[in-house]
C-alpha cells in the first residue's frame, strides 16, 4: 500500500482521540497533520464511522496500521466522496454549449467531456490506486467553476473559498479567481469595446464577497486563533524546510534546473574543474525529502520560487483584466495559474500536475487548438504519475489504463475536430510516441542492468526530465495562444 492510507489513518486517530488543541502539534507519526482545518473536520467526521469498522484504526499509537476492514473503509470513503465530483461533472456539462452539432451521443461535447473527466487517468490511479482524496477536492473546484459560468458568483465564491481550507495547494489558482469576480462581478457593466464602465463599480458586491472570505475564514481558522495556534497550523501547512523538490521530481522547471546542475557537476569533475571530496554524493538524487544545495548552478530559496511564480502568472492574470473573454478566458486564466504554479512552486508533488489538466477538459472540446495543447498536457502529465505505482503487479494495470483513456482522448477530440486541422503535428506526434521506449527502458530493460543498484534514481529522473519537456511546451503552447488571440469588438456584461 501506498503510505498515504498511512497517513490518512493517522489523521483519523488524532482528530478522533485527541482534543482540538493538539491536532497541529501530535507528531508520534512522520505524517504529519499539514492540512487546512477543514480537511481535518472532514477526518474527524469520516473517524466516527471508521469505528464501526475496526477501532483499532483509530489508536495514534498504531502506525501502520492496515486490517483488511481499515483498508476497505478508506477505498469506500473515496469513492462514496466521489459523488461530488461526479455532480460536479454534471454541472460542468450543462454549462458547454450545444453549438457543434453531433449525429451520435458518443460524439457530443458533453458527453466527451463528461468521460474525460469521469475517466481521467491520473485522478483515477492517484486516488483509487495510490488513494488520496483528490476527486471530491475536484469536484468542488469544478462545482465553483460551474457556478461562475451559470453567473452564480456568490456561490462559486463561496465554494472556492471552502475549498481553500479543505487543501491549501488552490491557492495556485486562487488570482484567476479573484481577477474574474471583480472583473465580472464586481464591476455591472462594460463600454462597447469591452473595457468597464468604472462607475458601474459595486461595493455591495465587493462587500459580499469580502463577506464570503471573511466567515469562511473565521469558521476555519479561528478556533486555533482563539488558542494562539495560528502560527503552528501555518508552519504545517507550509513545511519550507522539506526542500525545492518532491523525492520524485516534479516535471517542472525546477527538475530540468537540477538536470542541468547534475551535469555540469559531472563536466566539472571530468575537467577538474571540480574537487569531487567537498562534493556531497547523489545530493539532489539521493530520493530523501529535505534540503538540498546545488552543486554549480545558484540554490533555490522559496523565495526565490515565489516570485517565479508570481511572474510566471503575471501575463495570464492582466490578459483577463484587459482582454476579457467570459468564462472561456477564466478557465485560460485558471489552467495558466495552476500550470505556472507547477513550472515554478516550492516542493511541488507530481500530482498537482491534474490541477491543470482537469479544467483544461473544458476548453478541450472548445476549440481545436485547446484540444491539441491539452493532448500534450494529458498524455505528459498522466505519464508522469506512473512512478506513483512501482510494483510489479501494478505495471500491466496503469499501462492498459493510460491506453485505454489516451486512445479514447485521441479518437474522441480528433473526431469531434475532424473537419478542421490535425490536432498534433509531426514534431510533437514523435514526442508523444518517444514515450513508449523510455517506459519499456525504466520499467524492463534498466531493471535488469547492473547500474540498477548504483544509480536507482535514473529512471525517475529520465521521466521526470522528459516529462518536463512536454509540460514545459504545452504551457508555453497555451500562453502564446492566450496572448495572442484577439479581444471581441464588443464584450457584453458579463
Amino acid at each position: 500500500y501506498s503510505t498515504d492510507f498511512e497517513v490518512h489513518r493517522n489523521w483519523l486517530a488524532i482528530t478522533h482521540n485527541l482534543p482540538l488543541s493538539q491536532w497541529y502539534y501530535e507528531a508520534t507519526s512522520e505524517w504529519t497533520l499539514d492540512y487546512p482545518p477543514f480537511f481535518a473536520w472532514f477526518e474527524y467526521v469520516l473517524s466516527h464511522i471508521a469505528k464501526y469498522f475496526d477501532p483499532q484504526m483509530l489508536v495514534v499509537e498504531n502506525l501502520n496500521y492496515a486490517s483488511r476492514a481499515t483498508v476497505f473503509f478508506q477505498r469506500l470513503s473515496v469513492i462514496f466522496t466521489d459523488t461530488l465530483f461526479i455532480y460536479a461533472v454534471h454541472e460542468c456539462c450543462r454549462c458547454i454549449n450545444g453549438k457543434r452539432a453531433a449525429k451520435d451521443i458518443l460524439e457530443k461535447p458533453t458527453f466527451i467531456l463528461a468521460v474525460l473527466l469521469l475517466w481521467n487517468f491520473g485522478l483515477l490511479i492517484v486516488d483509487h490506486i495510490h488513494f488520496q482524496y483528490n476527486g471530491f477536492l475536484f469536484g468542488l473546484m469544478l462545482l465553483s467553476v460551474a457556478r461562475l459560468c451559470q453567473k452564480r458568483y456568490l456561490e462559486g465564491a463561496l465554494l472556492f473559498a471552502v475549498l481553500l481550507h479543505f487543501k491549501h495547494i488552490y491557492v495556485y489558482v486562487a488570482p484567476a479567481y479573484g481577477i474574474y469576480l471583480l472583473r465580472s462581478y464586481c464591476f455591472t457593466a462594460n463600454n462597447a469595446d469591452g473595457s468597464l464602465k468604472w462607475r458601474s463599480f459595486s461595493f455591495l458586491h465587493v462587500t459580499l464577497l469580502g463577506l464570503i472570505v471573511c466567515l469562511v475564514s473565521a469558521l476555519s481558522l479561528g478556533p486555533f486563533l482563539v488558542l494562539g495556534q495560528l502560527p503552528q497550523v501555518i508552519s504545517r501547512l507550509f513545511p519550507f524546510k522539506r526542500g525545492l523538490c518532491h523525492a520524485y521530481w516534479a516535471p517542472n522547471f525546477w527538475a530540468l534546473y537540477n538536470a542541468m546542475d547534475k551535469a555540469l557537476t559531472i563536466l566539472g569533475l571530468k575537467c577538474n574543474f571540480l574537487d569531487g571530496t567537498k562534493i556531497p554524493k547523489a545530493s539532489m538524487t539521493g530520493g530523501l525529502v529535505q534540503e538540498f544545495q546545488h552543486t554549480v548552478l545558484p540554490s533555490v530559496t522559496p523565495l526565490a520560487t515565489l516570485i517565479c511564480t508570481f511572474i510566471a502568472i503575471l501575463p495570464s492574470v492582466f490578459c483577463l483584466w484587459f482582454k476579457p473573454q467570459g468564462p472561456r478566458g477564466f478557465l485560460q486564466c485558471l489552467v495558466l495559474c495552476a500550470l505556472s504554479s507547477f513550472m515554478f512552486g516550492w516542493h511541488v508533488h507530481e500530482k498537482a500536475i491534474l490541477l491543470a489538466i482537469l479544467p483544461l477538459s473544458l476548453l478541450s472540446i472548445q476549440r481545436a487548438k485547446d484540444a491539441g495543447i491539452y493532448l500534450i498536457l494529458a498524455t505528459t502529465g498522466h505519464f508522469s504519475l506512473f512512478p506513483l505505482l512501482f510494483t510489479t503487479p501494478e505495471l500491466p494495470i496503469k499501462i492498459l489504463l493510460m491506453l485505454l483513456f489516451t486512445v479514447y482522448s485521441f479518437s474522441s477530440l480528433k473526431s469531434l475536430f475532424r473537419r478542421e486541422k490535425p490536432l498534433l503535428n509531426w514534431l510533437e506526434t514523435i514526442y508523444l510516441i518517444q514515450l513508449v521506449p523510455l517506459e519499456i527502458f525504466c520499467e524492463i530493460i534498466f531493471p535488469l542492468t547492473p547500474w540498477k543498484r548504483h544509480f536507482p534514481f535514473v529512471p525517475l529522473l529520465l521521466t521526470s526530465v522528459y516529462c518536463a519537456l512536454g509540460i514545459t511546451y504545452a504551457w508555453l503552447k497555451l500562453y502564446i495562444s492566450v496572448l495572442t488571440e484577439r479581444t471581441p469588438i464588443r464584450q457584453k456584461a458579463e
